[in-house]
């Protein structure tokens, strides 16, 4: 009985979980947005839920053999027991709205959806395909950032996203950006905030350093909302903040927009 069930994370109300599900993973009481997993956002932008995957067969190492209280290779191999992925991450792609499109979407359920150097390679290589194909992509951040456990390796990989976003100019491929709770670290500062569009979730946690961290820094109360997405469209870091029942038709109405005045 109990698993009929859940607690909103944010008004805190006992809530029937069909009624959740049925609302696209939104709380029918406050309309706070739940985390998604990769394939659940997938099944949600694609027309039927349809998709094809690509690049599934990569899988992350461990180069540095890195422990702290755990050994990175045991971490990995636990995440990916957890969710069945080989990564935090997902390349597809199919049709939205009749559209031909590649997404990438990443998942915070792995490694807090952490970028190391197989996610770093997955969206380059989504980027690169979109940039081949002259497809439009779409890129579903949810993630703590770079991955600490390979240092300076995950780094590389803002640089490497960056570079490949950069050649979608080339050829004027459109690349919509979409944030969710939380989006963070090294994904914030590279290709998170690259798109033509950057759109969000209502209340999702977007921002470089954590509040936490900025309130010690400097040693101030931040502003109420800080960092969650309605204070950045307010302050011009965003587009626009979408929920998540509008999300499809509107990615459907922007690319249509950008395909209509590239042709």
């Amino acid at each position: 009985m109990a698993q009929l069930w859940t607690r909103c994370n944010n008004c805190r109300k006992i809530i029937y979980k069909q009624d959740i599900l049925d609302n696209l993973y939104v709380c029918p009481n406050c309309d706070f947005h739940f985390r998604l997993s990769a394939p659940q956002r997938l099944k949600l932008l694609f027309d039927q839920g349809e998709y094809e995957v690509f690049d599934h067969n990569l899988y992350p190492c461990d180069p540095l053999d890195f422990e702290d209280s755990k050994k990175y290779a045991d971490r990995l191999k636990e995440n990916q027991e957890k969710t069945q992925l080989p990564d935090a991450v997902i390349n597809a792609r199919g049709r939205l709205e009749g559209i031909e499109v590649i997404i990438s979407a990443l998942d915070f359920r792995f490694m807090g959806g952490s970028m190391g150097s197989v996610v770093g390679e997955k969206v380059t290589r989504a980027l690169e395909r979109a940039y081949e194909t002259s497809r439009p992509i779409i890129i579903v951040s949810c993630s703590g950032g770079a991955r600490m456990q390979e240092g300076a390796l995950s780094l590389m990989q803002l640089m490497k996203t960056s570079a490949a976003i950069a050649r979608l100019d080339e050829k004027r491929i459109p690349y919509i950006s979409v944030l969710t709770d939380p989006t963070t670290g090294g994904v914030t500062a590279s290709f998170a905030m690259l798109g033509d569009i950057n759109i969000a979730e209502p209340q999702a946690l977007i921002g470089f350093a954590g509040p936490r961290v900025i309130e010690q820094t400097i040693r101030e109360k931040l502003p109420k909302g800080f960092q969650r997405s309605e204070f950045l469209l307010e302050h011009g870091f965003l587009d626009d903040v979408v929920h998540r029942r509008e999300l499809k038709s509107y990615l459907g109405r922007a690319l249509r927009l950008f395909l209509n005045r590239s042709t």
